[in-house]
């Protein structure tokens, strides 16, 4: 199994910054693609921004400019760095890891437990 920690969320102000991260621990023989989503009240489930095992980046329109990803293999971690934020950004945050479990094991999703961003004045 592979357990997903997720840290880094928060208040704050519009323009403010966040730094979100989330470290994949367990059984882990390969990780193909790391990413964050989020759900707003009221709202489906969106991603956020992906990164693949080649470092390939892909974000949402609504953050492109102001959110950038990033991966540190030898940590298992991804990280999310947000600046400029705005008030529709306030969502629950979600990290989400494709991984594999071993060599003879197909890759899966896994999730974390949701962080909260709220950005208000």
């Amino acid at each position: 199994q592979v357990q997903l920690a997720e840290s880094g969320g928060g208040l704050v102000q519009p323009g403010g910054s966040l730094r979100l991260s989330c470290a994949a621990s367990g059984t882990i023989f390969s990780i193909n693609a790391m990413g964050w989503y989020r759900q707003a009240p009221g709202k489906q489930r969106e991603l956020v921004a992906a990164i693949t095992s080649g470092d390939t980046t892909n974000y949402a329109d609504s953050v492109k400019g102001r959110f950038t990803i990033s991966r540190d293999n030898a940590k298992n971690t991804v990280y999310l760095q947000m600046n400029s934020l705005k008030t529709e950004d306030t969502a629950v945050y979600s990290c989400n890891v494709i991984a594999r479990t071993g060599w003879n094991r197909g890759a899966r999703d896994y999730w974390g437990q949701g962080t909260q961003v709220t950005v208000s004045s």
